[in-house]
């Protein structure tokens, strides 16, 4: 496979030495070599020095860095990436916590894997891509899921149809890559609530609220609230 070379110009690897996941096409001097959008890509400064590894596309954001590393991305790589992942949020309980089972699961950029999203509702985890390069790799990462998460996983959603950058050649749709599942009932501190991955909005639910939802609880506490035009009915 060819190697593709991505040359900076001068000045423009400041951003990437302070660890920023993306690189703009207006910081790109010079490619070597002819990637298509998903590609592996290697980027160097001005003065030819390496600076990272990342996914390559023909658009505003020009590479996502996988690694600040010169590595060849690989299964094994993004295994061990989304076990961190998994690790991380037994690590400060979001995971086997009674009053909480949807949660982001894997949070792009936060995780060391910008373009790839997967959040966990009650055992059905919802796949979202904002990369070819992952998303020629779906069905690869939901192996890797359901290996790590074993009987955690019911079923697997990729709900990328919408995500794919939109001049993106690659023709994208919304499916079932793991089993089925019918909407699910989710808990969130103690709250249930039902969730719709595949007609709602996102996901199916605004999981960054959940403090927000929790704090507006406190403040409601014994009062009668009129919750009009909320969604999922959890916040608006």
């Amino acid at each position: 496979m060819e190697r593709i070379k991505i040359v900076l110009k001068s000045g423009k690897e400041q951003s990437v030495r302070r660890f920023h996941p993306w690189i703009f096409s207006g910081a790109i001097k010079k490619i070597y070599g002819n990637p298509e959008e998903g590609d592996f890509v290697y980027v160097y400064d001005n003065k030819d020095t390496f600076l990272a590894t990342g996914h390559y596309a023909p658009s505003s954001i020009a590479v996502r860095i996988l690694s600040f590393e010169e590595v060849t991305p690989d299964l094994s790589f993004f295994r061990e990436k989304i076990k961190r992942a998994i690790a991380y949020r037994k690590s400060i309980n979001i995971m086997d916590n009674p009053l909480v089972n949807v949660f982001r699961l894997v949070h792009g950029e936060g995780d060391g894997l910008p373009g790839l999203i997967i959040d966990y509702y009650n055992g059905v985890a919802v796949i979202q891509m904002h990369s070819v390069g992952f998303y020629r790799i779906r069905k690869e990462i939901t192996s890797i899921l359901v290996e790590l998460m074993n009987e955690q996983i019911v079923a697997v959603y990729d709900k990328s149809e919408g995500t794919i950058p939109h001049m993106s050649e690659t023709t994208v749709t919304n499916e079932f890559l793991y089993r089925t599942s019918a909407p699910v009932i989710v808990t969130e501190n103690g709250y249930k609530f039902k969730i719709e991955w595949i007609t709602g909005q996102k996901t199916g639910f605004f999981i960054d609220q959940r403090d927000n939802r929790k704090l507006l609880g406190n403040y409601t506490s014994g009062k009668s609230v009129l919750n009009m035009f909320g969604y999922t009915g959890a916040f608006s």
